[in-house]
């Protein structure tokens, strides 16, 4: 047998959970060929593993890279860290199906619930389809980096239905949610996995107001859903209105709807910052429906959930202060010589913010923000929040807050933790990730651009709950599991995250001691010179996908071999299947 690649003596951690042994990998075509002891063939190409470990390509089911997807070859920052398929689409927000007369519509919403800038959705898009088959064929035109798979989103598809009364959130006639199933039916057959809405208050678009999807109700969900039962095919993701209404009403609202169609679902679970264990309200809910025979995954970040606040991003603890909004729109560099005025410094430590957007006035959070540097810290201790700071120094938080936004020329970061660090601690994530029904997402990659940068959790996996975390760890096999076979089995593409003959070639060789994850960065690649944040790793040494080689020594390479993947698919036939 000759092979393409061969990846040769690494450390193999294949997926499934099993404890990692010494082997090769040899790949044919887009398939891995051969796992096992030293193969006996020659191949084209050898990557020498030794000393590296070699696991299968990680899959992020919760990311919105429907417009990133079209407009660049490149789904970064989620294949810098080792993510080979991404799935589009969640929180159902994004582009598809759509009139013409639609667009501004779903441009609104995007840019308030997923902070992408209007101008980047308006030259980055060439809206050069209707339906969502249209959208899937115009994804397939593009060239890209890794696979992507789509969801189908609730708010597009009520907009094409009800047009502005689907936007002021009506309520469905009969006719409307005919119309809504068949289109749905229409997605899953041309290929979607699924279908996605929200119900989170502080989903609103840029002016507030809420969401299309925002409070449909149950019979709306179900109409739609029952496509995916007559489909026999399809996944259920939603965003609950948790904390904001009770864990118990909210993920009884979700069991009610996947058990109406009876589909798997999953749900954005995390954790309060202080106070009583409420999740666990969510958890006891999941696991009487799970012993009825659902399959109910509550689907979580293993670090804080929250945001990155600096001058040049698009929330910090001044972004509604009266004397900010007046030179918001100025450039940055202008902006900053303002800035650095003591009398301009003093006037907006002292201010009060106005109302706005509610992630915007999350930011004086103060016991919950803390300085934000390279390496980042996603676990710092409690005396160095900004209130704490504040508290030792005898000083206002919104100084302590000033200067650190002003550090590094003014390009200082503040992390603001909204969840996910109970107690000042990421000790409540650890019995979550080891539940056999949980799954790692939320990446978010390709939306939150100035906000949000936790496309990198693969990374933080990796370095920090297995190999550097004071306490209790994830084995290894554990980590990968998590990153590659639990959430692939979780949207039914079962050809992949696994290190066996016949699966995906899609496989990360990686030098786990000198694994590192870099601080966030700014970028203005955007269309029409818009910014994100994009966060950088060591240690990568290959990533291939549908095999080829598309990142080596943590650099991009000119191949683009990325897929749509249209549906579930199964695992392949002439593969023992193993338990997981």
């Amino acid at each position: 047998m000759k092979a393409d690649f061969l990846i040769r003596g690494g450390r193999i951690v294949d997926g499934t959970g099993d404890e990692p042994f010494i082997g090769d990998v040899a790949v044919i075509a887009d398939r891995i060929a051969y796992v096992g002891p030293a193969f006996a063939g020659e191949a084209s190409e050898l990557i020498d593993a030794t000393g590296l470990i070699v696991t299968p390509g990680f899959v992020d089911i919760h990311t919105h890279y429907d417009g990133q997807a079209i407009w660049s070859e490149t789904l970064s920052p989620s294949s810098s860290h080792g993510v080979t398929t991404a799935i589009l689409g969640n929180c159902g927000v994004g582009f598809a199906p759509c009139r013409p007369d639609d667009h501004d519509a779903l441009i609104r919403v995007m840019e308030g619930v997923e902070d992408i800038p209007g101008v980047v959705m308006a030259q980055g898009l060439p809206w050069d389809w209707e339906t969502f088959p249209d959208y899937l064929n115009a994804l397939e035109r593009r060239r890209r980096d890794i696979d992507v798979a789509a969801l189908l989103p609730h708010s597009p598809l009520r907009v094409h239905v009800m047009g502005e009364r689907g936007v002021a959130r009506e309520a469905a006639s009969a006719d409307d949610l005919a119309r809504m199933k068949a289109i749905a039916r229409e997605a899953i057959d041309a290929g979607a996995i699924g279908f996605a809405t929200s119900r989170l208050l502080i989903h609103r678009t840029k002016a507030g107001d809420q969401i299309p999807s925002y409070a449909a109700d149950a019979a709306e969900l179900k109409a739609i859903a029952e496509a995916m039962t007559e489909a026999g095919t399809g996944i259920l993701q939603m965003v609950l209105d948790a904390p904001f209404a009770s864990w118990q009403d909210e993920v009884a609202h979700l069991v009610a709807v996947a058990e109406s169609c009876g589909r798997p679902a999953t749900f954005t679970l995390a954790t309060s910052n202080h106070g009583a264990a409420t999740w666990e309200q969510a958890l006891a809910v999941v696991d009487a429906a799970n012993a009825r025979g659902l399959h109910i995954a509550p689907q979580i970040l293993p670090r804080p959930i929250g945001l990155i606040s600096g001058w040049e991003l698009s929330t910090h603890a001044f972004c509604l202060c009266p004397d900010y909004l007046a030179i918001a729109d100025l450039p940055l560099s202008a902006r900053l010589e303002r800035l650095r005025d003591p009398a301009v410094r003093a006037s907006l430590i002292a201010q009060r913010p106005e109302a706005g957007h509610p992630l915007a006035m999350m930011t004086r959070n103060w016991d919950w923000m803390f300085p934000f540097a390279d390496p980042p810290n996603y676990a710092p201790p409690a005396e160095t929040s900004i209130g704490a700071q504040a508290r030792a120094a005898g000083l206002a938080p919104e100084a302590i807050a000033y200067d650190l936004l002003m550090a590094r020329d003014g390009h200082g970061m503040i992390l603001n933790t909204l969840g996910n660090f109970h107690e000042g601690r990421l000790d409540a994530l650890l019995p979550l990730m080891q539940r056999p029904d949980t799954v790692l997402g939320l990446g978010d990659g390709g939306a939150h651009y100035a906000a949000i940068c936790d496309a990198s959790y693969p990374t933080f996996l990796l370095t920090y709950w297995v190999r550097d975390r004071d306490g209790e760890r994830l084995s290894l096999a554990q980590a990968v599991r998590a990153l590659s076979a639990k959430p692939a089995r979780a949207v039914g593409l079962e050809d992949r995250g696994l290190l066996r003959a016949g699966y995906k070639a899609d496989i990360n060789v990686i030098d786990q001691t000198a694994l590192t994850l870099h601080a966030p960065v700014v970028r203005n690649d955007l269309p029409g010179g818009g910014r994100r944040l994009d966060q950088a790793a060591t240690g990568y040494v290959a990533t291939l996908c549908n095999g080829q080689v598309i990142r080596r020594q943590d650099r991009a390479t000119a191949a683009s071999p990325g897929r749509v993947v249209r549906g579930c698919r199964q695992a392949p036939v002439e593969t023992t299947e193993p338990a997981l």
